[in-house]
């Protein structure tokens, strides 16, 4: 799916360079309302001074995001979803879960590709706040907790419109996400989450 995304995507942004589109004009407002899938890296890290290696496993949550468009194409974006929960494991076991949110703050800008076909390029910054977290298994009994994480994010997607004021999107985040993890009051090392965000939402121009 993120292979098809990004090809789609770059072909659009060619078709940018000879067809003529209408912008997306200053002052304009987007509602979307979507999906996303949290997918964290493989080898997330190791704890205890390198005997626990950590795996953390993907989630999936309705999401929300508002654009407000300062200029002609370019516009700030806010994300914002359902707290995501994720297992952690360690050599094929469970040792804890924890919930995280997400939000994500971003400068994009949309390509006029055709009238209706829209992709878009996007940075920011992340902050992923940490919560609930449990301890399961080998771990159960202990105090387990993830500590929250400022980092840098990177958008890409694409816009249908298959109306003067609503669409169909997909998009992919990279998210920077590093935490420092403690156990009983004491830190035991530091997990690297840096997820790929897979979404498809339903967009609506004010």
């Amino acid at each position: 799916m993120r292979h098809l995304l990004i090809a789609a995507t770059l072909t659009a942004c060619g078709l940018g360079l000879t067809t003529p589109a209408l912008a997306q004009s200053q002052g304009d407002w987007t509602l979307g309302l979507g999906i996303a899938n949290v997918n964290p890296k493989s080898d997330n890290g190791t704890l205890a001074e390198g005997t626990v290696p950590v795996e953390i496993d993907d989630s999936t949550r309705p999401t929300v995001t508002a654009e407000y468009f300062i200029r002609d194409n370019l516009g700030v974006e806010v994300l914002a979803a359902l707290p995501f929960k994720h297992t952690i494991t360690s050599n094929g076991s469970d040792i804890g879960t924890v919930k995280q949110l997400p939000p994500v703050v971003s400068l994009q800008y949309h390509f006029d590709a055709t009238p209706k076909f829209k992709p878009f390029v996007g940075v920011g910054v992340n902050f992923t706040g940490f919560y609930d977290a449990d301890t399961t298994g080998a771990l159960a009994g202990s105090e387990l907790r993830v500590k929250n994480s400022w980092g840098l994010a990177a958008h890409l997607g694409a816009d249908y419109w298959v109306s003067d004021r609503s669409a169909i999107r997909a998009d992919l985040r990279w998210i920077d996400i590093d935490a420092d993890v403690e156990l009983n009051g004491s830190k035991i090392g530091e997990v690297e989450v840096d997820p790929v965000v897979a979404g498809i939402s339903y967009v609506m121009k004010f």
